[in-house]
Parts: structure tokens; C-alpha cells; sequence
């Protein structure tokens, strides 16, 4: 939780971002991630005015376990002074122990926040899935609570002005626009209605930027006519020197040959970010194996 200190923006993270949504597609299945194809709705989360504050606490955990798909897990929420923002105790369940730092009295319209990426713990956490290291780990949970739709809340609840800021979470707020632009793309959601913040509305538009960048690379067919022409000359070079390395400049395709002949290029897929092989031939048709995603591709 950063509260007053400077808050990172940009996409530090972005390769740890597309390991994790890569990850939960591979967990979950295509069906398993399709059953979240609603976000959680700003009304079940949202406190009222003089609603009491561990009654209310404990709606919002609830209806955040609705939309994880936890019907069997109890959350427990308390209160109490600590460094970070939360703490799960995860356990066999059914019953967990969340507690909040005291600051969430006063702001409890971020309690809903806070309580979501909690509550992708033990999501992940029953699932098995996790990265090593902190720093990952917590990526992760920020990534998949955001891609299973209750993570739109973290980044409502950055704001920063002149004198102060607050950010939840270990994304930065771009980064979580950009997973949340994954998953509207996915869903045909549109999350900038919902949200409070114009911090977290502008984070948003940025990450969405560079998502729609993603669909945007060669070889895709909608590749932009800079990235065609870099891709061409990657071609020639890969057909002339056979067993090259991957292009250089940071280009996401790699070229090999076949080992009955022929060029094939390896690209990740702009939605779960798996990579595809393809053969070099032209205008070509692909599905991803992992998110059923159809490519037109121009290879």
C-alpha cells in the first residue's frame, strides 16, 4: 500500500503480468475463465451511508466471494493497526481470517479493494497456483484479481494530487488498466463507467492503449505498416541465415525452421499471451489451443 509516497507508474512489471494471465488460462481452463464473464457490480460492493462497519465489511467480503467463486469459503474481517493494507490466514478453510488495516475505518470505500486481493489468495491459493518469490506472487494475485473481475476496485481506489497519494496493490495503475482492458476485451465489458477516480479512469486508458497494442504486432494481420516492414526484413533475414536467433528490438516473434523444411514463426497470442507457431506462407488462420482466440495472421 502506498500512502502518501510516490507511486510508480509505466509497465515494470508487464512480463510477470502476461506469465500470470498466461498461468490462470492454463489453471482454469477455457471454460473455467469464462465462467467469470461478469464483474463484480459496483452496488454489492459499495458501503451506505451509517451502515455499520464490520456488518458492511463482511457483505462486501461475501459478495467478493460470490464473484471468485468461493461458495464455500467464510471470510472473517477485522481491524487492526499493521504496515500493509491486509493479511490473509491461509488455511484448509472453510473459515479465513482477513484483517484490515485500521486506516479502512475511515476510507471505507476502499475496503472492497482491499478485501478482493485478499480474497484471490485463497482463491489461488486453494487452486494451487502461485510464482516464486513475493514480489511475483503478489503480481499474480493483483493480475488474476483483476482478470476475474473484482480488481477493477483496486485500481478505483488510486488517487494521487499534488500533496498526497494512495495506491493498492503491487501493479502499477497502468498495469492494472492493462489487465482490465484484457479482460473487457475478452467479455465486452466496459469498465471506465464504474469507476470514481479520474486517476484510476486516466491509468486505465493507458493500459488499454497498450493492450490493443498487443493485437497490433506482427505477424497479426492488423499490424501497422512499420511493424510489416520490420517483420519483413526479419523474414528475409531468417530464409538467408538459417538457425538465427530471435530478431532483436524487442520483437515479440521468432522464426525457426521446421524439421521437415520449411519457416515457421512463433508468436504469443495477444489474449492469454501462449505461444502459437505458425508456418510462413502468408495470409494464415490460427486458433489459439489455449483461449480458442481466432487470428488472421500475415506471415
Amino acid at each position: 500500500m502506498a500512502n502518501g509516497s510516490e507511486v510508480v507508474h509505466g509497465f515494470p512489471h508487464l512480463d510477470t503480468v502476461r506469465a500470470a494471465i498466461t498461468a490462470l488460462h492454463k489453471r482454469l481452463s477455457y471454460d473455467g475463465v469464462r465462467a467469470y464473464g461478469s464483474s463484480v457490480p459496483p452496488a454489492d460492493v459499495a458501503f451506505a451511508d451509517g451502515e455499520d462497519l464490520h456488518l458492511g465489511a463482511q457483505r462486501v467480503a461475501r459478495a467478493l466471494v460470490r464473484q471468485l467463486r468461493l461458495p464455500d469459503a467464510r471470510m472473517i474481517v477485522g481491524f487492526r493497526e499493521m504496515h500493509h493494507a491486509a493479511s490473509v490466514e491461509l488455511t484448509a478453510g472453510p473459515e479465513y481470517f482477513i484483517e484490515l488495516n485500521d486506516r479502512f475505518r475511515r476510507h471505507r470505500r476502499d475496503i472492497g479493494a482491499a478485501l478482493a486481493h485478499e480474497i484471490t489468495h485463497v482463491l489461488l491459493h486453494r487452486l494451487g497456483l502461485e510464482f516464486l518469490g513475493l514480489r511475483d506472487n503478489e503480481i499474480l494475485t493483483d493480475t488474476v484479481t483483476t482478470y476475474l473481475g473484482a480488481g477493477w476496485l483496486l485500481l478505483d481506489a488510486y488517487r494521487e494530487d499534488g500533496v498526497s497519494s494512495q495506491k493498492l496493490g503491487y501493479l502499477t495503475p497502468e498495469e492494472f488498466g492493462y489487465v482490465l482492458a484484457k479482460r473487457a476485451l475478452v467479455f465486452g465489458e466496459d469498465p471506465s463507467v464504474w469507476f470514481t477516480s479520474p486517476q484510476g479512469y486516466t491509468a486505465y486508458t493507458r493500459g488499454r492503449d497498450r493492450a490493443l497494442r498487443d493485437g497490433r504486432q506482427p505477424p497479426l494481420a492488423a499490424a501497422g505498416w512499420n511493424g510489416r516492414r520490420r517483420y519483413a526484413k526479419d523474414r528475409r533475414y531468417a530464409v538467408e541465415h538459417p538457425g538465427s536467433a530471435r530478431p532483436g528490438h524487442g520483437s515479440p516473434y521468432a522464426f525457426e525452421h521446421a524439421p521437415g523444411g520449411g519457416l515457421r514463426v512463433s508468436f504469443p497470442c495477444p489474449t492469454c499471451h501462449q505461444r502459437i507457431r505458425v508456418p510462413v506462407r502468408g495470409r494464415v488462420r490460427a486458433r489459439c489451443g489455449l483461449c480458442r482466440t481466432v487470428l488472421e495472421c500475415d506471415t
